[in-house]
């Protein structure tokens, strides 16, 4: 048997199977349609249950930060080639049972149906399922290539740290400008920066915006404290 069939089978992913992730943390990733996978592991294989199966191993809760809880859910997933059953190859999913949204904490009902979706596609990951989308000549592109930066000023890479930094706050990449003098600032002397004075990688926007905050409580403190001498 050839040993990539059936990874070559599935490793390409249609293009109507695939989103792109808009805000939050995984803005600018890659979303698989989950029923793809499912129709796509029956065309290999065959119909759930005959040609292709999962076993639920364990499901559980873990409590998070803020009153948040995470469900989990381990599985085994098997598929049949030939005559022959695989060995169950393992997936973790997980999902959000309590979180924590903008009117206050939310409850899911459907945490470990989403939990198992999951799974799924992480069991599915190991016999190539969806691979070009995961991999692109040897980087995955859930990792958003690094910014490049103006020619010449390139800085030494550390092979131990990534080659781009998120915003602490609101998630965004951070991007290389130029500073009051007209001077280039590269992302990593920033993030360097930020995580210095703040204690954390904030990008320009934030920083302003933190800023602006700042100071507008110094202004209301200032107010408060003029009031008291005329009183």
């Amino acid at each position: 048997m050839d040993n990539m069939q059936i990874y070559n089978l599935v490793r390409v992913v249609p293009k109507e199977a695939q989103k792109t992730i808009k805000g939050g943390r995984l803005s600018g990733f890659t979303d698989i349609n989950a029923m793809w996978r499912i129709q796509k592991l029956t065309e290999t294989f065959g119909p759930c249950g005959i040609g292709w199966k999962y076993t639920i191993e364990r499901e559980w809760l873990e409590q998070g930060a803020n009153g948040e809880i995470a469900a989990f859910m381990d599985i085994l997933l098997y598929y049949k080639h030939g005559d022959d059953w695989s060995e169950g190859i393992p997936g973790t999913g997980g999902s959000s049972f309590v979180a924590k949204e903008r009117n206050g904490l939310y409850t899911s009902d459907e945490c470990y149906k989403m939990a198992l979706t999951d799974a799924i596609s992480v069991a599915a990951k190991a016999i190539g399922m969806g691979a070009d989308v995961y991999w692109e000549k040897g980087r995955t592109k859930y990792d958003t290539p690094p910014q490049e930066e103006p020619k010449n000023q390139k800085e030494p890479t550390n092979p131990k740290e990534p080659e781009y930094f998120r915003c602490e706050s609101c998630g965004k990449i951070l991007k290389p400008y130029n500073d009051a003098n007209g001077k280039s600032v590269p992302i990593r002397k920033h993030a360097e920066g930020s995580k210095a004075k703040f204690g954390h990688i904030y990008c320009l926007d934030c920083i302003q915006k933190f800023s602006e905050m700042a100071n507008m409580s110094d202004a209301i403190m200032s107010q408060h404290e003029d009031a008291g001498d005329r009183v």
